[in-house]
């Protein structure tokens, strides 16, 4: 068996264009964002950023190329992502939340679907938004779960040749797009049958924009990722066509879990790019920090093991994200388990790597004065979003682990 971590000269290519682009582009967020007081103020003004990311060709990157993209897989898209949030994560999420509003498109739609919904997201203009409208108010963790415990409400109801959807949606990345109605494209989770067994309950409903009868209750004010729309959205009387339907009424189920295995590998190249972000900035205030001391920092033992033991941690997550996004390109049966390791570990592993790295430099870690406290912040999240560790993403590997037909092998592997 070979074990080769060796990127491919196309690889290097990508990862070092991806990380020109960032520092040249992305490093420019957070000025033209961080004076602004309001969520929506700081996300419509990330909308030129956006653009030209879109202009530069990265989402045809990261786009399969079945559907017309570029993207060759996950572990591709992983060099790019860990560039991208390295040095932001704001306009880097809505990029790739254009991704996950789009995955059920491209996992379930027919081809006809595909063609009639795809072409916005191929051109190299404008700022196109896709979202997957999954999670509700109240939480969506025992989404598949009947009344009167169901976490998706939402509801669609046939009216002659059309849907009829009314609900509420919270936690959706660029829900309400940029003016409010919705983005190009939204995959709405919900509910198409009251009494059909949890496997047969729910759908997916394609909705393009503008959507007529969607408003933008809340934009939340979030802790980190301060400048990206994540609001709380009511759907009213939404109508689209029969046809809007992926796979049919009852496919829900299967295409929400589809949906976030690859997300959850994701999560983990997140949490790396975070870690090395704070990793980069704390090694270099060691290097060249006396502190009032005789000699800079890390020629102090306590200072040098925490950063060694930093670097570790973080190489470490690199390589499970890495093997986790390559199970998913090999088709390996071991891909699932794999990603949830990678977003579990590798989330919880960047908010314990990033506090201790603070500890490094210091009190001067609290302020916005240098980056540590807005890479914390973002962090923070990752043990809590696509799934939470606790409500979600442990209980998925309890099953898997639970389950007679199990396994342990098949990660040693693959």
């Amino acid at each position: 068996m070979a074990i080769d971590f060796t990127l491919t000269p196309e690889q290097q290519d990508l990862r070092l264009a991806a990380r020109d682009f960032a520092r040249k582009l992305l490093s420019g967020v957070g000025p033209a964002t961080r004076h602004l007081a309001t969520p929506q103020e700081r996300w419509e003004a990330t909308k030129p950023i956006y653009e030209q990311v879109i202009a530069d060709g990265w989402l045809r990157r990261i786009l399969p190329a079945p559907i017309g993209g570029e993207g060759k897989g996950m572990v591709d898209f992983a060099l790019i992502a860990e560039e991208f949030i390295a040095v932001d994560a704001n306009v880097s999420l809505t990029l790739f939340a254009v991704t996950l509003g789009l995955t059920p498109l491209m996992a379930a739609g027919s081809p006809a679907q595909v063609q009639e919904h795809i072409g916005r997201f191929l051109e190299p203009s404008g700022a196109p938004l896709a979202a997957f409208a999954f999670s509700e108010p109240g939480g969506s963790a025992n989404y598949d779960a009947p009344a009167p415990a169901e976490g998706i409400r939402t509801t669609a109801v046939l009216d002659g040749d059309e849907w009829v959807i009314d609900g509420a949606k919270k936690w959706v990345s660029s829900a309400g797009g940029w003016d409010g109605t919705g983005p190009d494209l939204l995959a709405v989770v919900c509910r198409t049958s009251t009494d059909a067994p949890p496997d047969a309950a729910l759908s997916v409903i394609l909705v393009p924009g503008p959507v007529a009868g969607l408003t933008v209750d809340t934009s939340l004010d979030l802790m980190g990722h301060r400048a990206h729309q994540t609001p709380t959205i009511s759907l009213r009387g939404v109508r689209v066509p029969k046809g809007n339907i992926l796979a049919g009424p009852g496919a829900g189920r299967d295409i929400v879990a589809g949906s976030f295995v690859p997300t959850a590998a994701l999560v983990g190249v997140f949490a790396l790019a975070k870690m090395r972000a704070a990793f980069e900035f704390a090694l270099d205030f060691a290097k060249n920090e006396r502190r009032a001391g005789a000699v800079p920092i890390i020629e102090h033992q306590a200072v040098g093991y925490a950063l060694a033991d930093a670097k570790g941690a973080m190489e470490s997550v690199r390589y499970l994200a890495w093997k986790a996004c390559h199970a998913l390109d090999t088709g390996s049966p071991a891909a699932a388990e794999a990603a949830l390791h990678a977003k579990i570990v590798g989330s919880e592993t960047a908010v314990r790597v990033i506090t201790d790295l603070m500890r490094v430099v210091g009190i001067d870690s609290y302020s916005h004065e240098n980056p540590l406290a807005e890479i914390l912040q973002d962090a923070l999240v990752y043990p809590l979003f696509d799934g939470g560790n606790l409500g979600v993403r442990r209980r998925q590997l309890h099953t898997m682990l639970a389950d007679p037909s199990y396994d342990p092998a098949a990660t040693y592997l693959g």
